[in-house]
């Protein structure tokens, strides 16, 4: 049996702090309850597809989504010696994807003819889905990455 009582190595004094040791504003917990409230106005426009019904809540659900998104973005700017190119490298593939998704589920209530004001709707929270999940998945990537 070895009993090794050595001390772990100190990190060095000179090196910059891990990307899991320096601080990180609430921008992805802020932007995920965006993400969330385009989810449930889209979940319940969807169970209310078949009746006439207010779109008030999908409407104050997406307006405090692109609130919440706002203010993930400006959390994120002011972080000093973020990676911007990570950001973007990994943020530009995810945004084409997600906008290719967002098309299928816009052309979906197109082609069921939805009535004008509830595809304005739904227009609206699919674009800040397109949004928001291409910035939670760059700013991720970036948050952690190492130059």
């Amino acid at each position: 049996m070895s009993t090794d009582t050595t001390a772990p190595e100190a990190p060095d004094a000179g090196a910059p702090p891990s990307a899991l040791d320096r601080p990180f504003p609430r921008a992805i917990e802020v932007a995920t309850l965006s993400l969330a409230c385009v989810i449930v106005g889209g979940v319940w426009l969807g169970s209310h597809a078949t009746e006439e019904a207010s779109l008030t809540f999908p409407t104050v659900l997406g307006i405090v989504a692109a609130v919440l998104l706002a203010a993930a973005v400006v959390m994120v700017t002011r972080v000093p010696d973020f990676s911007w190119d990570a950001f973007r490298r990994v943020g530009r593939w995810a945004l084409l994807a997600y906008c290719v998704s967002a098309g299928m589920i816009e052309f979906a209530f197109i082609s069921n003819d939805a009535p004008g004001d509830v595809l304005r709707v739904v227009t609206g929270n699919l674009v800040i889905f397109a949004l928001v999940v291409p910035f939670l998945i760059a700013t991720t990537v970036a948050r952690y990455h190492q130059d």
